[in-house]
C-alpha cells in the first residue's frame, strides 16, 4: 500500500500548500489505521464485563489510539512507518552528539509542527476522558507524545515519554512551549522554504539534505544551550522517578487495559510485568499481535475509536 501526502511550506509567505495524492484521498482519519476484522459483538460484551468489574482501572495507551486522529505509528502492518518507508526514528545519542543531526531534526519538525499541533482527539480519547470523569478510570498512562489525551480533558495522566508540545534546554533545563519555538524558527528563517513528502509519527516530515542545510536553529534564550523536545527519544530511558510513580499506580489498580500498543518497547511492557506479578486481570485492545497477548485474559483486534465509545463505564 503506497501512501504519499505532499506538504509544501513557504516561510516567506507563511503559508502551506498541501498536495494530497489519490492514495490519501480518503483522508487522514483512516489513512494510518491498519485493517481489522469486523467488530465481534461477543468480544464487545466481554470487554464490557471486564470494565464493569473493574473498580480501579489503569489504562495504558500507545500509538494505536492516535492513528484515527491522523498520526501514523511505527509498527502497524501496511500503514506503520516501518511498513511504508525505510526511515528510522531519531536516536537519542545522535541528537546529543551531532549539531547537523539536531539541525535536520528541527527543520523536519518545523515543517511538520503546524499540522501535528492542530490534530484533535478522536472518540477513543474522549471515551477515556469520560471514564475518568465518571470515576471509572483510576489512572491513565500514555506512551504517546501528541498531547491528545490532554486536549480531551484527561487529568489523571502520566505522559510516560514526555510531550512534543514542550521544549527542553539540554544545558540549563529551561522548558518552553513548543509554539514559542516555532515563532523563533520563523524569525530566523524568513525566506526558507521546503517541500516534504510523508508524515512521521512524532510530528516531523521527510526532507532532503539540501533543504536542511540552510535551516537555522535557535539555541536556548536563557543560556545558549541546545534545545530538544521534552520527549524520550529512541535509545534514551524514562526518568526513574516517573517509572516508580507509574509502578505504584499499577500496584494500586485492580485491572489493566492496554489500548493501541504492541508493547514492543520495554518502557511500557515493564508495567505489564508488574501487573502480572500482582495477578491483575489484563485486557488488550490493539489491531495486530502484541508482546503480551499470552498474559491477557482478553484480546480485541478493533479500532480504538470504534470500540471504546460502545462501552458503558457504569
Amino acid at each position: 500500500m503506497r501512501m504519499s501526502c505532499g506538504l509544501t511550506f513557504r516561510a516567506a509567505k507563511s503559508c502551506w500548500v498541501v498536495n494530497v495524492s489519490r492514495q490519501c484521498s480518503r483522508g487522514s482519519v483512516g489513512l494510518f489505521v491498519p485493517p481489522s476484522p469486523p467488530l465481534d459483538p461477543e468480544k464487545v460484551k466481554e470487554l464490557q464485563r471486564f470494565i464493569t468489574l473493574s473498580k480501579r482501572l489503569l489504562v495504558m495507551t500507545g500509538a494505536g489510539i492516535s492513528t484515527e486522529s491522523g498520526i501514523p505509528d511505527y509498527r502497524s502492518e501496511k500503514v506503520g512507518l516501518y511498513a511504508r518507508t525505510d526511515k528510522k526514528p531519531i536516536q537519542h545519542g545522535d541528537f546529543l552528539r551531532s549539531a547537523p543531526v539536531r539541525q535536520r531534526y528541527w527543520a523536519r519538525n518545523f515543517v511538520g509542527w503546524p499540522r501535528f499541533s492542530s490534530l484533535q482527539p478522536n472518540p477513543a480519547h474522549w471515551a477515556l476522558s469520560n471514564w475518568e470523569r465518571l470515576g471509572k478510570l483510576y489512572w491513565l498512562v500514555t506512551q504517546n507524545v501528541d498531547a491528545l489525551h490532554t486536549k480531551a480533558g484527561s487529568q489523571r495522566l502520566t505522559e510516560l515519554h514526555g510531550c512534543m508540545h514542550r521544549v527542553l534546554c539540554l544545558d540549563c533545563g529551561e522548558k518552553i512551549p513548543r509554539r514559542a519555538l516555532q515563532e523563533r524558527f520563523e524569525a530566523l528563517n524568513p525566506t526558507w522554504s521546503a517541500e516534504a513528502h510523508g508524515l512521521a509519527p512524532d510530528g516531523d516530515v521527510f526532507l532532503t539534505e539540501e533543504q536542511v542545510q540552510s535551516f537555522q536553529v535557535p539555541s536556548c534564550a536563557r543560556c545558549g544551550g541546545p534545545l530538544k523536545p521534552d520527549v524520550v527519544f529512541f535509545g534514551d530511558t524514562v526518568n526513574p522517578d516517573k517509572v516508580d510513580f507509574v509502578r505504584r499506580r499499577v500496584k494500586e489498580a485492580d485491572s489493566l487495559l492496554v489500548v493501541g500498543s504492541s508493547l514492543q518497547v520495554y518502557s511500557g511492557y515493564r508495567f505489564i510485568l508488574t501487573a502480572r506479578e500482582k495477578k491483575l486481570p489484563i485486557a488488550i485492545l490493539n489491531i495486530g499481535p502484541t508482546r503480551s497477548d499470552d498474559l491477557a485474559c482478553l484480546k480485541l483486534d478493533s479500532p480504538c475509536g470504534e470500540l471504546l465509545p460502545l462501552i458503558d463505564p457504569h
